[in-house]
């Protein structure tokens, strides 16, 4: 139990940097040291070392054999993931792949990716850098909503979390689908809102609100998120995804965490179709 333990203690270690952005606890160290907490629990239950107060082990049982070797499989599956393989088996724990030192994994950057950007570049106020699969996110919701409305394309706005495990599973596992790729790099224009970013409002913009009958001081860029979240949508729950036409209105209602690829993709479509349908009769 104790090197369970240590590895959820890694994982709280790492939402706390992920949070204030420190970059000491990154992808490859976090998976790195996973491997080698299971590697360690491996050697034990196969009897190669014992605790303290351990009583000695004569022969290995059945079900002590069994874990061992599913400690071990595990930790085998774990030391692609140092060199940028996705792992979606753990997908929300591990730091997500743009917190990372090589992000397109080590001497193999996306072609993909890398195509986009040079032929299109990246627009003044994206952050590539910080954005699942390298897209062309913003992270401030006036200037994404300015860009949306100059190259004429509907808002997907995702609201997130650094230490919110089911978004990395959606972005991990969901995103990640070439169609659904294809579509959030090419169909709309991503707004990722970090209702936990610690980073300080300008003196002017931090002001007193009233949240469920309780005043706070909205102090922090997550707080801003957050408090627009819950006034707009009337939720506080990440992930959390609404497309918005040029008038800020939801199009189609929303979308939240689940795993099934084919639903959001649809859901996604039938966004971008009433948008590009409201645009055809405003021209009318």
């Amino acid at each position: 139990l104790g090197f369970i333990e240590l590895a959820l203690a890694l994982k709280f270690l790492s939402n706390a940097d992920l949070v204030v952005q420190a970059g000491i606890l990154k992808r490859e160290l976090f998976i790195a040291l996973w491997a080698a907490i299971f590697l360690g629990l491996t050697l034990y239950l196969f009897g190669f070392f014992r605790l303290p107060h351990d009583s000695p082990v004569q022969h290995l049982s059945v079900g002590r054999t069994l874990l061992a070797i599913l400690s071990l499989t595990f930790t085998i599956y774990l030391i692609p993931g140092i060199w940028g393989a996705p792992l979606k088996l753990i997908s929300g724990f591990p730091p997500p792949m743009f917190y990372s030192e090589s992000p397109n994994g080590f001497g193999n950057a996306s072609e993909i990716v890398v195509h986009n950007l040079a032929k299109e570049g990246v627009p003044e106020g994206a952050d590539p850098e910080h954005c699942p699969h390298n897209l062309n996110c913003f992270h401030d919701y006036e200037t994404g909503l300015a860009y949306a409305k100059k190259v004429n394309k509907p808002v997907m706005l995702d609201f997130t979390g650094w230490a919110c495990v089911n978004c990395r599973k959606m972005e991990e596992q969901v995103w990640s689908d070439p169609e659904v790729l294809k579509i959030l790099r090419e169909d709309v224009v991503l707004i990722s809102l970090y209702v936990d970013e610690k980073t300080e409002l300008p003196e002017e913009e931090q002001k007193i609100v009233e949240i469920g009958g309780r005043k706070k001081k909205l102090k922090t860029v997550g707080n801003k998120w957050s408090y627009m979240q819950a006034t707009r949508y009337g939720t506080n729950s990440q992930p959390y995804y609404v497309i918005l036409n040029h008038k800020e209105e939801v199009l189609n209602g929303s979308a939240a965490y689940d795993p099934d690829v084919q639903k959001f993709k649809t859901w996604l479509t039938e966004g971008i179709n009433k948008f590009h349908e409201e645009k055809t009769a405003e021209s009318e």
